[in-house]
């Protein structure tokens, strides 16, 4: 095939990869574009090629207003940052998917593959997730349950209700108290891997975390639920405890918790792989990205990693570096390589 065919088939079919690459130039109308300009295709007769948009013009012809070919071509993560900063700041609005596509001159569906591939989630998905961060950013700051469910852009309250146990952990009104009414019993414990905290709700283990003083865990613990009502119960727990620190100290498998934890469809997905992990293994974040179908957000695995609340019973230590290196921690590096150490060799904590 010669390269103005190959041009002429990248023009017929939009293909996104030649953007850059050529313009072609229409001599009926006068006007040059991108191959992925969206306006309806020309008669091949009138088309001719350029390398870019200098010579194009320099031959007479000026560009198109619908492609605007002069303006930067966005590498695909530059186009997805962009897309996602514009949700992020118009979260309280409805953005129709064929407007999104038409802004940023990027077709629905192609669209849609770039979130997919890279977050995980779909457009409307993400759109929904910066809506709830609204919210919780209005109620934490002391707007009534009705007006941030407006402000954030939900439409009716009943839209939120439908999500709110997913992405809350509890009701919008519970929320907006901080946690309240949810009675959160806690307890302490020391380890090998420093001072371990465990707290529950009557649903399940909402937080099980690491580190280096029973002041700091339970300020963190208060922090996240202000207004809940919570108190010390070592009796409640102690069996959940005795649990864990077994695990700790040399089983093979984390035992099996119910949960009562907050996260997005993806965390879910991404925490619900971790648990998969066999002891003594490790995963890379891209091999968990594949493994839920969205081999392209390694990142978003890690972040999904970072907030896990619950250490130990969603075993984010297994997941390392493609390069073998340990990675973050959200309970710090060490304690993350003392857990791959001692598991590796499948010998207890001293």
């Amino acid at each position: 095939m010669t390269i103005p065919q190959k041009y002429w088939v990248a023009v017929l079919e939009r293909d996104k990869k030649f953007d850059g690459r050529f313009v072609y130039a229409v001599r009926s109308t006068g006007v040059y574009c991108r191959p992925t300009c969206p306006s309806r295709r020309p008669n091949r007769a009138q088309v001719v090629f350029f390398t870019g948009s200098e010579k194009a013009e320099q031959a007479g012809f000026r560009p198109c207003r619908r492609c605007e070919p002069t303006a930067k071509v966005l590498s695909q993560s530059e186009l997805l940052s962009q897309v996602c900063r514009y949700l992020e700041a118009n979260s309280s609005e409805s953005v129709p998917a064929g407007a999104l596509s038409r802004m940023f001159n990027i077709s629905s569906s192609h669209l849609q593959r770039l979130f997919k591939r890279a977050l995980g989630v779909s457009v409307a998905q993400y759109a929904r997730a910066c809506r709830m961060k609204s919210f919780k950013t209005a109620v934490r700051n002391g707007s009534d349950v009705t007006a941030a469910i407006y402000e954030a852009g939900f439409g009716s309250s009943s839209r939120l209700y439908e999500t709110s146990d997913s992405s809350l952990g509890m009701t919008p009104a519970i929320y907006r108290k901080g946690g309240g009414p949810v009675q959160i019993r806690y307890t302490t414990a020391r380890s090998s891997l420093g001072r371990l905290l465990v707290a529950a709700t009557d649903r399940g283990l909402c937080a099980v975390t690491l580190g280096d003083s029973d002041r700091e865990l339970v300020s963190a613990l208060r922090d996240e639920y202000p207004e809940a009502l919570i108190t010390r119960d070592r009796l409640h727990l102690c069996e959940a405890v005795d649990r864990l620190l077994k695990h700790l100290n040399g089983a093979e498998s984390c035992p099996e918790f119910p949960l009562d934890i907050r996260a997005t469809a993806f965390q879910r997905r991404v925490w619900e792989e971790l648990r998969r992990i066999p002891y003594g293994t490790t995963r890379s974040y891209s091999e968990i990205a594949s493994k839920i179908g969205t081999p392209a957000a390694s990142r978003a695995v890690a972040r999904a990693c970072a907030t896990n609340p619950v250490a130990l019973v969603i075993p984010c230590h297994r997941v390392i570096g493609k390069s073998g290196e340990p990675g973050g921690y959200r309970w710090g590096k060490k304690r993350k390589e003392r857990l791959l150490e001692v598991e590796k060799a499948g010998r207890r904590v001293r």
